[in-house]
């Protein structure tokens, strides 16, 4: 494991419980959020593919019980032990286990659709495509990928000072022109995409985007 993904996998292990407490309700308070899944978990039922979905970098795994009360069946990612801990601690419903993006635990073709929220922003540029290729691997043709994620200029971004909590990592907060390139580049075509502006002089845009795997591959 290189020195940037053993950073990231600490400061999350000592994370995992500050998240818990301050992310549990957050999307109670985010409709635009609850929206783009919504239209996430609609779509992928409407294929009649089965209801089998990644929450790939799921860290707590606050979606679960909501992809769940749509009617899917959601297996949770996450490059961190204690989020993964976390998780199975306060959704014991749900399968969750370890694994890095850029090498996930699912056979080729096996899920209806992936939800990647918030969770590829911490990819750097050299690990983009390759991970970007493992989210198209896993999904069935004709499934569906969704990702929200922080807007920004594509410049690296120290994170984690702010909880006070002794950790700091590297965050990539890239153009949603650029966030579109990397999964269109991969192999999926744009269905849905689109943001919420940024509220404060310090703080991101959102980004939304919705997009789909051919449902059969063209030939070589």
């Amino acid at each position: 494991m290189d020195a940037n993904t053993e950073e990231l996998r600490a400061a999350h292990d000592v994370l995992a419980e500050f998240y818990a407490e301050r992310l549990a309700d957050a999307l109670d308070r985010m409709p635009a959020e609850r929206a783009v899944l919504d239209l996430f978990c609609d779509l992928t039922l409407a294929t009649d593919m089965g209801i089998n979905v990644g929450d790939v970098g799921c860290g707590t795994g606050r979606l679960a019980p909501y992809l769940a009360a749509r009617g899917l069946a959601p297996w949770g990612v996450d490059l961190s032990p204690e989020m993964i801990r976390v998780a199975r601690r306060d959704h014991a419903a749900f399968r969750f286990d370890v694994a890095d993006l850029r090498e996930l635990p699912f056979e080729d073709a096996s899920l209806a659709g992936v939800v990647c929220w918030y969770s590829l922003i911490s990819l750097k540029p050299g690990d983009r495509q390759a991970a970007f290729g493992e989210l198209y691997r896993v999904v069935k043709p004709g499934g569906y990928l969704v990702t929200a994620f922080k807007a920004g200029t594509s410049q690296v971004r120290r994170a984690g000072r702010s909880t006070n909590l002794g950790v700091e990592f590297d965050l990539y907060w890239q153009t949603p022109q650029e966030m579109e390139q990397n999964v269109t580049d991969a192999g999926f075509t744009t269905v849905f995409w689109g943001g919420i502006p940024a509220d404060r002089p310090d703080s991101p845009a959102q980004g939304y985007l919705l997009t789909r795997k051919a449902v059969a591959d063209p030939p070589r």
